[in-house]
């Protein structure tokens, strides 16, 4: 029998033990760190938005008089921006997922196109500006309208979309679409009728997630052009508007000159937050809810 050195096997265990011990510090001291800065993050945002958070500046206009300022035309730009980006992001986001899945053929045009998707999604934000500057607001002469702003923060986030889709159709059983071949159904069927409804919780998880981010992205919108400071409430996607992450922006920058917009600039992060929150959590339960186990 070959002789075992109890000694080094002991050194070697201890070594292990200690960088295992080691890492498992290192992680927890990053964790911490992560959740310290939030919630010193969170605590200086709520305590300069106390006070000015209420009816008055939810429904107010905006206005030169931080103390009459409102944020009402910023959240309805936001919820009229979102009206252009979710129908564009659901129909080009999953079409694509679907076309990438299903239809397209394994091979070099398949992986190069999955592969340049997968780029996007890492692309800096305000690239996406830079080319919704240049297609849309100069190239289609819209201007820095609703339309021409949602349209850019649709192509922001559709890889997102793409990838989740993906993910989701990729995850409902072969079984299920063989079972549907069998009794006869064609291809299209297969996808509306089986496949759809299987992957519909992930595609909206997705969907609702990559909305997420287009609310609170500031820097395509800076580059188009969108303004801060909008007295009228846009009717139309054909109107000018402003947002809430646009309205925080300029609010921290005037704040060097009037301090309350420091608060304002809360109220509104505290306001952007909850719905933010509240979209994650409506992403939360529709998965949960409607998820399915094969």
């Amino acid at each position: 029998m070959k002789h075992v050195d109890t000694a080094l096997v002991k050194k070697r265990m201890g070594s292990r033990l200690f960088i295992n011990n080691l890492g498992k510090t290192l992680f927890l001291l990053a964790t911490l760190f992560g959740l310290v800065v939030l919630v010193v993050l969170i605590y200086r945002v709520f305590s300069q938005s106390i006070g000015w958070i209420d009816i008055d500046f939810l429904m107010n206009k905006l206005s030169t008089d931080p103390n009459r300022a409102g944020i009402q035309g910023a959240v309805a730009g936001t919820l009229w921006l979102m009206l252009v980006v979710a129908p564009v992001t659901m129909l080009l986001g999953v079409g694509t997922a679907i076309y990438l899945e299903e239809y397209a053929q394994k091979g070099r045009i398949q992986s190069f196109i999955q592969t340049n998707i997968t780029n996007l999604a890492g692309v800096p934000s305000i690239v996406f500006g830079l080319l919704g500057l240049t297609l849309f607001v100069r190239g289609l002469n819209l201007g820095s309208i609703i339309l021409a702003g949602g349209l850019t923060m649709a192509l922001l986030v559709l890889p997102v979309v793409v990838v989740a889709s993906q993910e989701a159709i990729r995850a409902v059983p072969q079984f299920l679409r063989e079972a549907s071949y069998g009794m006869g159904a064609t291809k299209w069927q297969t996808i509306k009728n089986v496949v759809l409804p299987a992957a519909i919780p992930g595609i909206l998880t997705g969907l609702i997630l990559a909305l997420s981010r287009a609310i609170g992205e500031t820097a395509p919108l800076v580059v188009i052009g969108i303004p801060a400071l909008i007295i009228p409430i846009p009717d139309s996607v054909f109107d000018k508007f402003t947002v809430m992450p646009m309205q925080i922006y300029y609010w921290t920058i005037d704040s060097a000159l009037v301090s309350e917009y420091a608060n304002l600039a809360a109220a509104t992060i505290v306001i952007l937050l909850l719905i933010l929150f509240l979209m994650n959590s409506i992403a939360i339960v529709i998965r949960n809810k409607f998820q399915r186990r094969f």
